[in-house]
């Protein structure tokens, strides 16, 4: 750029610019105005003039200027828009305070041509989760079969019932059903159609279960359902509005930004491709029509109706534990005045997989890890049964602990760190769940709990998965247990321990220290590696987690693998420590009494 344009401080010589009262300063002037005035050179010097106005103005010219806002994108189905319906009888079903009603356009199309017609349209038919984008009405049940050539044509003025009947015996002739396949379907109904008539003969009421869990309905305004016996004979000829079609038809619903356009206001990409399905089809019998959908209770998800029930400024529970076909919520204090309406919820937006919902009322602080439950919705037995990788376990929470969220853990232990070769002792095992998953891979296992039930629970689950050559089981305090297996020479050479107690293992590992100090000669000293779990709320978990364990041991642990498991509250973490037992903790004179 030439030299005398730097910084912009000269324009040129002030005899070659115009005679002109001072202008007001340049205020928030953007520099990629000025840019592209600049970027031409020429030789010699450059001689620019510039005009500048004020850039205020009235606050009426702004407002006039300034473009009206946009309304918000449509972003898909809430409780929040759509038209409430309002129920003749709210106090019969309250559920139905959730149904919102949302105007979109369709289009109506024979059915052969519905499925190529989804493929070509796909980016213009409506998208939301649950709703399908073909939509068959109840007035369209592909039955209906074309006039025949002689049949005169539709008159104006609807049929009436004399017309009709008229029309029907001069059709019906000696060959039966041909021109009435409704006819021939109703006096031959098909075995499900027995099998509902015995049901509601039986008291049943199929109809109302449907509408109960009804999802979703699309009807288009002014093709009311007509109950007329002679309409499910002809079909919809002379009812309503509608002619007898010549083919079935159904609807493609159109994007929720296409409701209440006409033909001509659809996009260019939607008419080419009618256009061309009219030219190569020989019906071109596509209709654009309004229509309604209505989403009822069964459609909104959990947290959308919760949001809608609790009051302002409640937090919406976030989720829950699955224990077989039970719901484990951990309410907070603020949700307990509205525990069972949450928990019904919960209940039918899960079902039919979740049967009961319970809340836990208190911690755990028993030796045998049960867990205080409150049951709020559902039936009142706390019995189920789990399937973990495959595995089958019985469970009664109100007697045992079970825990879903470690099932990633346990199947890190089995996988990653078993091996097929090693002989696993568990000595918190609950109802089995790392004994019984170890004992799928690994040679043997010792299982240990010290709650009778949770053991009476290990024996069934072991049955019912037919491991019992490979479990034995105890049912013993952990010290007893760890000194009776390292005593007995009937015992096959441990290899892995696992102590899954977080709230007390790392105290229990002192019963190691000196625990083949008194081995019988001849048999193996095999160093176990021995996992551990524990709590911790340092700001260093692993740090605070590793002196516990040297300070149960009385010795420094050297190569400790430290794993976080989860966290269980908020800075709280849930650790596993790997570590293979020192020789010279093993070998040392033990430091605890044994009763």
């Amino acid at each position: 750029m030439h030299a005398g344009l730097h910084g912009c401080t000269r324009l040129g010589p002030p005899s070659s610019l115009p005679s002109r009262s001072m202008a007001p300063p340049l205020q928030h002037f953007h520099p990629r105005r000025l840019l592209p005035r600049l970027h031409l050179l020429t030789s010699g010097r450059l001689f620019l003039h510039l005009q500048l106005r004020p850039l205020s103005c009235s606050s009426s010219q702004a407002s006039a200027q300034t473009p009206p806002p946009q309304p918000p994108p449509l972003h898909g189905p809430t409780l929040r828009r759509g038209r409430r319906t309002a129920p003749d009888h709210p106090e019969e079903d309250p559920l139905l305070s959730f149904a919102r009603t949302f105007d979109l356009a369709a289009l109506r199309v024979p059915a052969a041509a519905c499925a190529p017609l989804e493929r070509r349209l796909r980016g213009h038919l409506l998208n939301w989760p649950r709703v399908r984008n073909i939509t068959r009405l109840p007035n369209d049940d592909g039955h209906a079969l074309p006039l025949p050539p002689s049949a005169p044509a539709l008159p104006a003025s609807p049929l009436t019932a004399v017309t009709r009947c008229d029309r029907l015996a001069r059709q019906f002739n000696a060959r039966g059903f041909v021109q009435f396949p409704n006819l021939a379907k109703m006096s031959r109904p098909s075995a499900r159609t027995q099998r509902d008539k015995k049901g509601e003969g039986r008291g049943g009421d199929k109809e109302a279960k449907r509408e109960k869990d009804t999802v979703y309905v699309v009807k288009v305004p002014g093709e009311e359902e007509d109950d007329d016996q002679w309409k499910g004979l002809v079909g919809e000829e002379g009812f309503g509005s509608g002619a007898w079609r010549g083919e079935p038809t159904r609807l493609l619903l159109l994007d929720e930004s296409y409701a209440k356009r006409s033909i001509d206001e659809l996009p260019e990409a939607v008419k080419v491709v009618l256009d061309d399905e009219t030219k190569q089809g020989a019906s071109s019998a596509y209709e654009l029509v309004q229509c309604q959908l209505t989403l009822f209770y069964n459609y909104w998800p959990m947290n959308e109706v919760l949001e809608a029930l609790l009051p302002e400024g409640i937090i919406i529970p976030a989720g829950f534990e699955t224990v077989g076909h039970i719901a484990h919520l951990n309410l907070r204090d603020g949700h307990l005045p509205y525990k069972e309406l949450i928990a019904q919820v919960v209940l039918d937006k899960n079902k039919p997989k979740i049967r009961t919902v319970v809340n836990k009322t208190d911690a755990i602080q028993n030796d045998y890890r049960t867990m205080q439950l409150e049951i709020l919705a559902g039936h009142d037995s706390l019995v189920t049964t789990v399937i973990e990788s495959g595995l089958r376990f019985k469970v009664d929470l109100a007697t045992v602990y079970w825990n879903s969220r470690l099932a990633t853990e346990r199947q890190r232990l089995v996988n990653s760190i078993f091996t097929s070769s090693d002989v696993v002792c568990d000595v918190f095992s609950g109802v089995g769940p790392i004994a019984i998953s170890a004992a799928k891979k690994v040679t043997y296992v010792y299982a240990n709990d010290l709650n009778p039930i949770a053991v009476e629970y290990l024996e069934r689950n072991i049955v019912l998965n037919k491991l019992e050559r490979k479990i034995e089981v105890f049912n013993m305090d952990a010290r007893r247990f760890v000194t009776a297996i390292y005593s007995s020479q009937h015992v096959r050479p441990i290899t892995q321990v696992v102590m899954n107690l977080p709230k007390d293992a790392a105290e229990f590992l002192d019963i190691f220290r000196g625990i083949l100090r008194n081995r019988q000669a001849g048999q193996p000293c095999v160093m176990p590696k021995i996992h551990v779990y524990g709590f911790s709320k340092a700001e260093d978990p692993e740090y605070d987690f590793n002196e516990r364990i040297n300070l149960a041991l009385c010795d420094n642990v050297a190569n400790i693998e430290m794993h976080r498991v989860r966290l269980v509250a908020p800075g709280k973490w849930m650790l596993c420590a790997s570590f293979t037992l020192p020789e010279s903790v093993a070998l040392a004179k033990p430091n605890y009494i044994m009763c």
